[in-house]
This record gives structure tokens, sequence and C-alpha cells, in this order.
């Protein structure tokens, strides 16, 4: 059997192991981020396995977790950014940003915004990144991102306390 059949297998097992907290976890994101009836559970269930597939060995169920999570954001990521792009005419010219209502974020808009600023904040501190893309991504509670991330739940309250802080101060710089 070939190295890429077997890591396929891998995730496939991993994935059937996990399906039920994966479910869990993919029904909380959706509920919390109010998510369209058009990316059901199952779907970004799937959708975030797709991404996962062949995607290497994982050391271990947190590795494996941490993975999911981060799919999850991807996916979610993706979704809204289709939706906005739907939404501003898919391809039409845009317009100025002088003439754009500040005043009209919308779920989606907000996740892109998140997203980019995770991003910044993974490069100042990549732990606190991870304890974001666990806690709001994915929807971990403290406990599955403390296991997720291999750390005590002390850790991750503490980084999820600054990180808040840290995003709030550069979603809304006034």
């Amino acid at each position: 059997m070939s190295t890429a059949q077997n890591d396929l297998n891998h995730s496939d097992a991993l994935v059937e192991l996990l399906y039920t907290d994966l479910r869990r976890i993919a029904r909380a994101e959706r509920r919390r981020a109010s998510s369209p009836a058009t990316l059901q559970t199952t779907a970004l269930i799937h959708e975030a396995y797709l991404k996962l597939r062949g995607g290497g060995e994982w050391s271990n169920r947190q590795h494996f977790m941490r993975a999911a999570a981060q799919a999850m954001r991807q996916v979610l990521v993706d979704a809204a950014r289709a939706r906005l792009r739907d939404k501003r005419g898919g391809g039409v010219a845009a317009l100025p940003l002088d003439d754009i209502d500040a005043a009209s974020d919308t779920p989606d808009e907000l996740v892109l915004q998140i997203n980019d600023a995770l991003e910044k904040l993974g490069q100042l501190d990549e732990r606190m990144a991870q304890v974001v893309e666990c806690r709001f991504f994915a929807g971990y509670d403290e406990e599955e991102t403390a296991q997720a991330l291999d750390v005590t739940s002390r850790t991750v309250r503490r980084d999820w306390v600054k990180a808040k802080a840290w995003l709030y101060s550069k979603l809304n710089p006034e």
C-alpha cells in the first residue's frame, strides 16, 4: 500500500472515530455564527474533511482536532467570502471605498475581519491565534482547546482574554 493511500486511510479512520465530536463542534459553530442554511453542519464537516484528507500523518488526537479547527475556519471564511462576493455583484467593478457605508457590517464581513486580524495576531503570538481559532472558529470550549493545544485550561483562559482584548483593539480602532 502506498504512503498516500495509508495517509488517506489514517485520515478516514480519525474522522470516523471523531465524527461525533466534529459534528457537535460544527453544529455549535453554525449556531454561534448564524451560518446560513446553505452551509449545513454535515456540509461543514465534509468540507473540513476534504481539507484534512491526505493532509499527512496525525501525531495524536490533539493534532487532528487542532487541524480540524483550522479546516473549519478556512471553510467558514471561504463561504463568507463567496457570499460577500455574490452580494457585491461577483466580479462587477467595486465601488470606491469612500462610497461604502461603514455601518453595514454583516456577520460575514465580521468573520473576514476577524480572520484578517487573526493572521496578524498569529505573527505576534501563534498560540494565542490558535486559541482564537479553536474557541471562535471551531467552537471548542476551554477544556477542548486546552486538549487540542496541549496546554492547561488556565493558559487557554489567559490567552483567550489577551487575544480578545487584542482583537477588540484591532477591530475597533477608535
